[in-house]
């Protein structure tokens, strides 16, 4: 279904998109007719995601970890948000057995996503409309048992956790969250030269032949904007991966 012109007039944050998932999300928006902001950390790569989207979006400049950057984006804000997307992700800090896993790389996993999405909405809170939507971006581990990635699963487990009760107190603001597999993004480029070697393994893990792309994951999260009668949800986009198969 087309959703050309379905989100006209609306204002759409999508913080954390100078790349990959966040990118995606926000041309989405863009290209179905909102008024978008994208953010991140660096401005010649937000630059670099607004030329890419090829529709008019707004930047800013802001490290989702620093509580005045955060501060500084809401205050410049002029309009009520509409739908806010919360994108941010710590990276593959924290990857690794629990044996080789130190504290600092623990705390700076749940910094980089389930500290800074939440710091991000609750910032936000004064901002969004009274119907307004917000999606979280967590990930396929929280729920996966793959070895090695139990600090990652821990974080993104604490934002599964977190999408109902949010939903609930938050109400009639709606709160849902997408759960991506694995995506062909740049995120998996520090597997090196094992990269294409481990993409081809998961596409062939999967009932629908393939990884994910981007676009993928900006597909659901314009699902669950644009209806209004979903809320509390957390939502698989993984291709399958999760089915068990004989």
């Amino acid at each position: 279904m087309s959703t050309e012109g379905k989100f006209t007039g609306k204002t759409v944050y999508v913080i954390g998109a100078s790349h990959g998932i966040g990118e995606a999300i926000a041309g989405a928006f863009a290209s179905a007719g909102a008024d978008v902001l994208i953010t991140g950390r660096t401005k010649e790569r937000l630059d670099a995601a607004a030329e890419r989207i090829g529709h008019p979006v707004r930047v800013f400049q802001s490290d989702a970890r620093r509580q005045e950057d955060v501060d500084a984006l809401f205050a410049a804000a002029t309009t009520k948000i509409d739908h806010l997307v919360l994108a941010v992700s710590g990276g593959m800090v924290g990857m690794g057995t629990l044996a080789e896993l130190t504290g600092e790389a623990l705390r700076e996993g749940f910094e980089g996503k389930v500290f800074a999405q939440l710091r991000i909405l609750k910032a936000a809170l004064p901002h969004l409309a009274p119907d307004a939507s917000v999606t979280f971006i967590g990930a396929g581990s929280s729920r996966a048992a793959f070895p090695g990635t139990t600090a990652l699963a821990a974080a993104n487990g604490a934002l599964d956790a977190a999408v109902r009760p949010l939903a609930a107190e938050l109400a009639p603001v709606r709160v849902n969250s997408v759960s991506p597999g694995v995506i062909d993004t740049a995120w998996w480029h520090p597997l090196g030269e094992h990269r294409d070697g481990f993409m081809e393994q998961q596409a062939a893990g999967t009932p629908v032949g393939r990884v994910g792309q981007p676009q993928d994951i900006a597909d659901a999260v314009l699902f669950l904007a644009g209806n209004g009668f979903t809320t509390g949800v957390v939502l698989d986009v993984n291709g399958g991966a999760t089915l068990a198969r004989s």
